[in-house]
């Protein structure tokens, strides 16, 4: 019920949050950090969400964002840490003072610490682990003991549960009794005397059914168990397949060590979109925050490897080198017949990469989309080679140029459908990234077809 219908006046003290961060919000704040005006910064910073906070570290200069930590230099929200790209991270932890840093680290959930800490090394691991209550300690080393991407790795120690045996009235009643709960949970996750999880309460179930309602009466009828060494992509598949909020977490024993929530299963999804998204393009996990000489040495191996496909393909060009110096129009038109093959190849690698990833494509299905793309690119090809046909004979008089450049279109937008679907499928069944590889091996294929097919035709009927 909002302040209006119970007729309240809303607190005076309440800050006004806008949690947006706008263009002049970074020019006022860096403002202040120029002007070395701590109680401006802190006026400027107060009204922000800790996620647009770490969205202003990461858009500034390293130097500005040093000035502007040491100029702050108060509490610093742990969701900063949590929410900072991985690339600046270190250096904002380093720039904090210890007692900063530890107050902040102390306000993060396990997983957040386990996240935060993993990729560190052992001295900077020490410093942030020191910081944290022996209990937590305890639960954040046990949590780094299980391999990196992992369930245990992702899940949070701090769970709500309850024996299968009680009613809705204890189950309250216990929950009101705690010193502390965690700050976010979905569920009361319900376990028989081994610990074993064995069901999950809605918070909205427990608290809208009576007293002597037992639990295990009101049970969702989703339930799934995570085991600890699940890989964290499963993990994040299992929360948008079958539409979980939490998911309790069990050892090789099958008891209850931890639950995942669903805001941290979403964000190992779209880090998994964002991944193959960059690694189609060949661009590796960069961030814009990354230095000039990582950035370098992150896209510099693909470019290598597009070298190479670039030759393969110029080899092609170089054995009908006769036929382009006689016939000039031949030059001009075989870029168009490669750079339709390569995109048509893409489009059907960028729907088979995706499909792979989210377990659409698979063996009960795969020769049904490979006829589909098939089928796509020869359309396709035929659209296009009654274009590029009329073309060249407008442009260049030749009606026999204009047929040869329309079969070489569909040729290699059929071969675009094949290579753009199969080749990430082989890939995947090799155990390669299909995100990872799959470009170049596509980009070749259609380059040299496109090229071989086009100049082939070119010198066996126009010679």
């Amino acid at each position: 019920m909002s302040d209006f219908e119970t007729g309240m006046e809303p607190r005076p003290d309440a800050p006004e949050r806008n949690y947006v961060l706008e263009r002049s919000d970074v020019a006022a704040i860096l403002g202040a950090v120029e002007q070395g005006d701590q109680a401006l910064l802190i006026a400027r910073m107060e009204p922000l969400h800790p996620a647009d906070i770490a969205d202003l570290l990461e858009q500034i200069s390293s130097g500005e964002r040093l000035r502007l930590i040491h100029l702050y230099d108060r509490e610093f929200d742990g969701e900063i840490l949590s929410e900072l790209d991985e690339s600046i991270r270190d250096e904002v932890i380093t720039a904090l003072r210890p007692e900063v840093l530890a107050d902040a680290v102390r306000e993060m959930e396990s997983d957040d610490v386990v996240d935060l800490i993993e990729d560190m090394d052992v001295g900077q691991q020490d410093v942030i682990l020191d910081a944290l209550a022996d209990s937590d300690r305890v639960a954040v080393e046990q949590s780094l003991t299980y391999p990196e991407n992992s369930a245990g790795r992702l899940m949070q120690r701090e769970v709500v549960m309850a024996p299968e045996h009680w009613s809705v009235g204890q189950a309250i009643d216990y929950l009101r009794a705690q010193d502390s709960l965690p700050d976010q949970f979905y569920h009361v996750t319900l376990v028989d005397p081994r610990y074993k999880p064995v069901g999950n309460v809605t918070l909205g179930k427990l608290m809208g059914s009576k007293r002597d309602v037992l639990l295990w009466e009101i049970t969702e009828d989703v339930f799934q168990v995570i085991p600890a060494m699940q890989d964290e992509g499963e993990v994040a598949y299992a929360f948008n397949q079958y539409h979980l909020i939490s998911a309790p977490v069990v050892d090789e024993d099958d008891r209850l060590v931890g639950v995942i929530t669903i805001d941290d299963a979403m964000i190992v999804l779209d880090e998994e979109h964002e991944e193959d998204i960059l690694r189609l393009a060949g661009v590796g996990e960069g961030s814009l925050s990354d230095r000039v000489i990582s950035t370098t040495r992150q896209r510099l191996p693909w470019l290598a490897v597009n070298l190479v496909t670039a030759i393969a393909a110029s080899l092609v060009i170089a054995q009908f080198e006769a036929a382009i110096t006689q016939i000039v129009a031949l030059a001009v038109l075989m870029p168009i017949v490669a750079s339709m093959g390569g995109n048509a190849g893409t489009q059907s690698l960028t729907v088979a990469v995706r499909a792979i990833a989210t377990k659409d494509l698979t063996g009960s299905n795969v020769w049904r989309v490979i006829r589909r793309e098939v089928l796509v690119g020869l359309i396709n090809g035929l659209v296009f080679a009654a274009i590029m046909g009329v073309v060249g004979v407008l442009w260049f008089g030749s009606p026999a140029l204009g047929y040869i450049i329309a079969a070489a279109m569909v040729i290699n937008m059929v071969v675009a459908g094949l290579a753009g679907t199969v080749i990430p499928v082989i890939l995947e069944k090799a155990g390669v990234d299909p995100a990872l590889a799959s470009g170049a091996f596509v980009t070749t294929v259609t380059d040299v077809v496109g090229f071989f097919a086009f100049l082939g035709l070119a010198a066996m009927f126009l010679l």
